[in-house]
């Protein structure tokens, strides 16, 4: 007998909208200039953001009247009027599934306290000629994305990373919760890449690289040769063309920041 349905994990791209006021007149307004100069935005699906309390049911009536596709909203102060309306509830930014951090236990069965992250090393010379290549950030679109869900984990689980030591090739996608990935080989065109963590990656990045996909902004990206469609830390994301030019086919790390988005760094070449 042939299964009704399948429940798999894929990223989806769609944009955020953000609200900061309940005029409508207002939002229809501003909204009209942004597709006037992003015809491309016209038809996608979109998740709202509102800050304030507004009238949901007139919102979705006007941005489908204005041909944008709302599917749901970030958590907040929409969530009956969205429950009422059957539309789909994210969690806000920095929420994520749960999952356990890295603890270690002693000799007399004590957890030790989890270590801290290690800060990546800086050249700090005095004549600047061995200092670190300055970052590079782009103005990006903040995303939601689905993962593949994780059930809860017994308390004496660490986390576990993982390691791919073949070429992600097009049309696969590999994804991975509970610690950082690392794929030997990289990632072609049409391939992506997921992990809540940070995304290690020894060769090149092509396709969909995305780290923090759960909502971890200290998720970073490391790239050998760094060229992908879409690159997201964090569920904030830009496509190839967005890119800094001077980065592409180089060796680059990704953070995110509050204030800047994502941050292109070139990688120090031995």
């Amino acid at each position: 007998m042939t299964q009704a349905v399948t429940l798999f994990g894929k990223m989806l791209t769609f944009s955020r909208l953000k609200i900061q006021t309940d005029d409508l007149g207002q939002i229809r307004h501003e909204l009209e200039q942004v597709l006037a100069d992003n015809p491309i935005a016209n038809g996608l699906p979109i998740v709202i953001d509102s800050a304030v309390m507004l009238e949901l049911d007139a919102l979705v009536d006007m941005l489908w009247l204005m041909d944008i596709q709302p599917i749901g909203v970030v958590s907040g102060v929409l969530d009956e009027q969205a429950k009422d309306l059957r539309l789909a509830i994210l969690p806000a930014d920095g929420k994520r599934i749960e999952r356990l951090p890295h603890t270690k236990t002693d000799d007399s069965g004590k957890t030790a306290k989890p270590s801290e992250p290690t800060q990546p090393t800086t050249a700090d010379s005095p004549d600047g000629a061995d200092a670190e290549p300055a970052p590079v950030s782009v103005a990006a679109i903040s995303t939601q994305q689905s993962t593949t869900l994780a059930t809860a984990q017994d308390n004496s689980r660490a986390l576990v990373s993982g390691i791919h030591t073949q070429m992600l090739r097009s049309g696969q996608s590999l994804q991975h919760l509970g610690g950082d990935l690392t794929i030997i080989g990289g990632v072609n065109d049409g391939a992506e890449a997921i992990t809540d963590n940070s995304l290690h990656i020894y060769g090149r990045g092509l396709g969909r690289l995305v780290a923090g996909a759960t909502g971890d902004k200290h998720a970073r990206i490391f790239c050998q040769k760094f060229n992908p469609s879409l690159v997201s830390v964090a569920g904030t994301y830009c496509l190839r063309d967005a890119i800094p030019s001077e980065m592409i086919d180089q060796a680059v790390q990704v953070t995110y920041d509050e204030d800047q988005g994502l941050v292109f760094t070139l990688l120090k070449q031995l």
